[in-house]
């Protein structure tokens, strides 16, 4: 269902985001159905208990935030809490995957947006930016911001802060917005200047390290089996090549030496054909 606004432009309702992969754009994870996954409806229901104008969500990589967050924009355009939206993303790629997102849940975002446009086209929900975009041109963003109830995503929030710049370019154009919601895959340190519209407290070592509203960390989601284990490797024994000078080698793995020999005794374990150099003998393995 859609409901129109005075200028003609259709508000999305939430009944095509009910249907969108909990963890689009990858495929969902064994034992997942096309519902909302537990955490997502969670967060949804924490948001809404108080729907605050600043709310930062941490959810692992591949969780599915993506989808929270569009079913959370999706929610407020049907109670007409706002009537547009910006995407800011860390690359082209991620801001064209939004959109992609967004229209299948029925909102329109325009990916193609440039600064030199000077406004957004008036069939558009909003606009997906990138952050190095915001940086150039804060002042054109806030007046986006400002012509109408902005909701702002900031995805992987935590890239705000990689150059001084952009933290205050964020601030200058998004500090009107009506909403504000930032993603981010793991809660982050703040060893320079803060990101705009997140709270820090320190930890334990008294780092000042961002706080969460909603924490979805990896060992949840393995024991939700949406993320699968990740195992790591142990190489170990003796590697044996040959150089380009004729002269055989022989090093193990993890003991001390120099390092071109750390290097050469990595390339002959790693050589998928056992050779770590043209002239390399095959790797000898062992305890």
């Amino acid at each position: 269902m859609s409901t129109a606004t005075p200028s003609g432009t259709h508000l999305p309702g939430t009944s095509a985001a009910e249907h969108l992969s909990p963890s689009f754009p990858e495929r969902a994870a064994w034992g997942t159905a096309s519902k909302l996954r537990a955490w997502q409806a969670e967060a949804l229901e924490q948001y809404f208990v108080n729907e605050p104008r600043d709310f930062l969500a941490a959810a692992t990589p591949g969780a599915g935030k993506t989808t929270f967050a569009l079913r959370l924009a999706a929610e407020l355009f049907a109670r007409r809490s706002i009537d547009r939206v910006t995407v800011v993303a860390p690359t082209d790629h991620l801001k064209r995957q939004w959109a992609d997102a967004a229209a299948r849940v029925g909102i329109r975002l325009d990916p193609g947006f440039r600064n030199a446009h000077g406004r957004a086209a008036r069939h558009y929900h909003g606009v997906a930016v990138t952050y190095a975009q915001v940086a150039v041109r804060p002042a054109l963003h806030r007046e986006l911001t400002v012509s109408g109830r902005s909701l702002v995503i900031l995805d992987e929030v935590h890239h705000g802060g990689d150059a001084l710049s952009w933290g205050e370019a964020i601030r200058e154009a998004f500090e009107p917005a009506t909403r504000r919601l930032s993603l981010t895959g793991t809660p982050f340190r703040s060893d320079t200047a803060p990101i705009p519209f997140v709270d820090y407290a320190p930890d334990a070592e008294g780092v000042r390290v961002s706080r969460t509203d909603y924490d979805y960390g990896y060992g949840r989601a393995l024991r939700d089996g949406v993320v699968r284990p990740v195992l790591f490797m142990v190489y170990a024994g003796s590697m044996r090549w040959r150089t380009k000078a004729g002269d055989e080698m022989e090093a193990r793995l993890g003991e001390d030496a120099t390092k071109d020999i750390h290097s050469a005794a990595w390339r002959t374990a790693l050589e998928p054909s056992g050779s770590g150099s043209p002239r390399s003998s095959r790797p000898r393995t062992g305890a």
